[in-house]
């Protein structure tokens, strides 16, 4: 609950007559975040772009009164803003965010690809988008929406069903009410995602006599709370009985600050731990206990664990559908299921023995009922078997094998040798999450930072920014695909204009090689996933050519191009002496060909002429049989 402000009364009567733009800044700037005794400011900042729907508004008020405790950031794209904001979030644990403010228009239509990867992943984000007027005299205004259905419609309407929480401030005063419920949200460790405030442009610049205690400090306490009793009781039941259980370690395992218990915890038990891609780090691969990634993009250790479990044991995951391998992992007939999460509907998946509460409180909790207890001996050497068997296939994928052609398994491996204990590799989407996902070797909580509940392209360059901005002190890469460079590599020049170190790490298959390789996996020939020019009204010319150096040096950054595998750690090594902005460039003419040990269900035609589709659809029937409901 929030820190009472007993001095709040005393100034009740005290008022200051301010903007709505200029009391939003000085309240924004008195909000704080605390755990374990620590606090933290909710909202560390501001990035905007600025038009005519906020820079005479909330703009101008920010120039006046934002000062160092509420800094401007100056971002190139408003979707890059706000993966920026939520990067920064997630290597925070959650502990704090920055505000996107916008034009009204287009840039506040560009905020919902932002809003929507924040909310799926729990991430905080606080929008600020320009509205159209409230006064309506000027309507339609530039860039205006008009809606048949509604005057009070604007395109900001877009932004509803991507936020945790939405509001429109028609009148200056309203914010009185709304800005606490906003914070509220933000802070709320199980319900946070993205917050909208959508700002007519007229109310922005109007004025109201705000009460001086409004804008005292604040201070949103986050708590550390315990299971149900019953509830625990029964799971410390369960796990008892079971003869296989498994550990499934999410992103909650780290926002919770909860990897040394969990470290302890299985230790203790014996538990093998599976990662997902938000959970990786949450124990590190020396630990006994360590099976790698679980999933489609999971190890053979891991996923031969799941199928044969009789417990899963979740934590800190919303068990989606690459976890889970689309309902077909759990094959044992008497798998139970235990959900240990902050977030009520996420602890009660699959009928899960729900344990709502925080990560580390329970899982001390649980180490200390299950004082004494360990799985079965011959179930622990079966855990070693599966481990050694996928270290084994590791080392192969990764070694040279005498080719001259760099893979991306190599690339991967390369980085994480790179990386260590002090660098922090951030990815997204396209192909390169699967392979690294199945590959990495965490040696620190921290060195893996995956947006992979969105899995949107373009998240890498500004995810990496806003992870530098929370850890100035770490090496940080960008590590995409040359189809997510092209959609938003523009973030580069304001990491330029902040005099950040960041590595980018380019890998160019001329094209979208990761849906190529499943269109054409799935029995389809391959169609529109390649750069290719036109030729024959399709695009199947030679590839088109892209000079991703001369771009990357373009835009204020160094740039270093390698082709082998000894130039490409030569260029790591490089670019850790350089300063600024580094891009590596890599052009890869082969794939990786990793093995798959779980099943995605993407469906095939049921009806096509082509031979090899019809052969994917009977293996798709097939593999379908394994799918089970679980409660």
């Amino acid at each position: 609950m929030d820190t009472p402000r007993s001095s709040i009364g005393i100034h009740m009567s005290t008022t200051v007559n301010l903007s709505l733009a200029a009391a939003l800044v000085r309240f924004l700037k008195a909000q704080y975040i605390r755990r374990d005794g620590n606090d933290h400011r909710l909202i560390e900042g501001v990035f905007g772009i600025f038009g005519h729907g906020n820079v005479t508004g909330f703009g101008q008020a920010i120039e006046e009164f934002g000062g160092r405790e509420l800094p401007y950031y100056q971002p190139k794209n408003e979707q890059a803003m706000v993966h920026s904001a939520i990067a920064f979030s997630k290597a925070r644990r959650r502990l704090g965010t920055f505000a996107c403010t916008t034009s009204v228009g287009p840039g506040a239509t560009n905020l919902v690809t932002g809003a929507a990867t924040a909310t799926i992943n729990r991430l905080p984000v606080l929008l600020l988008p320009g509205d159209i007027f409230a006064s309506r005299i000027p309507s339609p205004v530039l860039q205006q929406l008009e809606a048949p259905s509604s005057q009070d419609a604007s395109v900001n309407d877009c932004l509803r069903p991507v936020s945790k929480y939405w509001d429109r401030i028609n009148r200056p005063e309203q914010v009185l009410t709304s800005l606490p419920e906003a914070m509220r949200v933000l802070s709320d460790q199980a319900e946070t995602g993205a917050v909208t405030l959508a700002l007519p442009e007229d109310v922005q610049s109007e004025s109201y006599k705000f009460p001086e205690g409004f804008f005292e400090k604040r201070i949103y306490s986050i708590g550390r709370p315990t299971c149900a009793a019953d509830c625990l009781s029964a799971a410390v039941v369960q796990i008892l009985r079971s003869r296989r259980p498994l550990i499934i370690a999410g992103g909650g395992v780290q926002y919770s600050d909860a990897c040394d218990v969990l470290g302890r915890f299985a230790a203790a038990t014996g538990i093998p731990v599976a990662l997902t891609q938000a959970g990786m780090g949450s124990i590190l691969h020396s630990h006994d206990s360590w099976v790698g990634a679980i999933g489609v993009t999971g190890t053979s250790a891991a996923n031969r664990l799941a199928t044969e479990a009789d417990l899963v044991v979740a934590i800190g995951t919303r068990l989606g559908d690459f976890t889970t391998a689309s309902k077909s992992q759990f094959q044992n007939s008497r798998v139970r299921f235990i959900g240990l999460n902050i977030n009520a509907a996420d602890a009660r998946k699959n009928g899960a023995i729900p344990l709502v509460g925080d990560a580390r409180t329970v899982l001390t909790q649980l180490l200390r009922a299950l004082k004494g207890w360990r799985i079965p001996s011959a179930y622990r050497a079966a855990v070693n078997r599966e481990k050694a068997a996928w270290e084994e296939i590791r080392s192969r994928i990764v070694s040279k094998q005498h080719r001259t052609d760099l893979t991306q398994a190599q690339v991967i491996s390369a980085l994480n040798d790179e990386c260590g204990t002090r660098g922090t590799v951030v990815h997204a989407a396209g192909g390169i999450p699967g392979d690294i996902h199945k590959l990495w070797i965490s040696n620190s909580s921290d060195d893996y930072h995956s947006e992979y509940g969105y899995s949107c392209m373009g998240y890498e360059i500004a995810g990496a920014l806003g992870v530098k901005m929370a850890e100035p002190k770490r090496e940080v890469y960008a590590f995409l695909g040359d189809g997510s460079y092209l959609m938003l590599h523009t973030e580069i020049v304001t990491a330029v204009q902040e005099r950040m170190k960041l590595v980018i790490v380019v890998l160019d298959n001329h094209g979208y090689g990761c849906i190529q390789n499943l269109q054409r996996g799935c029995g389809g020939r391959s169609f529109g996933n390649e750069f290719r020019v036109r030729k024959g009204g399709r695009l199947e010319g030679v590839a088109v050519q892209i000079d991703f150096v001369k771009n990357a040096e373009s835009l204020g950054a160094k740039a270093i191009r390698a082709e082998s595998l000894v130039k490409f750690r030569a260029a790591l090594t490089l670019a850790r002496s350089l300063k600024g902005v580094v891009l590596i460039y890599v052009p890869l003419r082969k794939t990786s060909n990793l093995p798959g040990y779980s099943w995605w269900d993407v469906p095939v035609s049921s009806s096509s002429q082509l031979a090899t589709v019809r052969a994917a659809r009977r293996a798709y029937d097939r593999a379908k049989k394994r799918q089970r409901y679980y409660y």
